[in-house]
């Protein structure tokens, strides 16, 4: 069997894959926000990545969390690992703004409205640009 996504992170729109993890986007513009999920057959949890797929997981993440932050300057950028209605091993990395509509308490279940298409696609295109810049820097070396 080959690597699938659920199907609630199948509804999210791509933006590129990495060594490890494909990057996903949440269409919430109230919140930037994005999914690290690595591509790796019936991955639940953290114990099904070896200690190698783990220190690339956290390069990705780190990676994630600087584009984020270039492009969205925020307040306090949220990463978590919450799988309890999503069975499969994710990463979201969300940045959140003092008086965001959630603000000081969690994305989860949260507000919600959408990005018109055209500037969805402009946001996806610049997250994907700036991970293949910022992915130069040999910090984030590949396993």
């Amino acid at each position: 069997m080959a690597f699938q996504l659920v199907s609630g992170l199948a509804v999210k729109d791509y933006v590129m894959d990495l060594k490890l993890c494909r990057v996903l986007f949440e269409d919430n513009k109230y919140y930037p926000w994005i999914f690290l999920v690595p591509m790796k057959e019936n991955t639940k949890n953290m114990t099904a990545l070896s200690m190698e797929e783990r220190f690339q997981l956290m390069r990705e993440i780190a990676l994630a969390e600087k584009v984020m932050f270039k492009l969205f300057p925020c307040d306090q950028d949220n990463v978590a690992m919450i799988g309890n209605m999503t069975p499969q091993l994710h990463v979201h990395v969300v940045c959140r703004k003092q008086g965001d509509p959630d603000w000081p308490g969690t994305v989860w279940n949260s507000a919600t409205a959408k990005y018109e298409p055209k500037e969805k696609q402009k946001i996806i295109a610049a997250i994907a640009a700036e991970m293949r810049r910022e992915m130069q820097n040999p910090q984030y070396e590949i396993i």
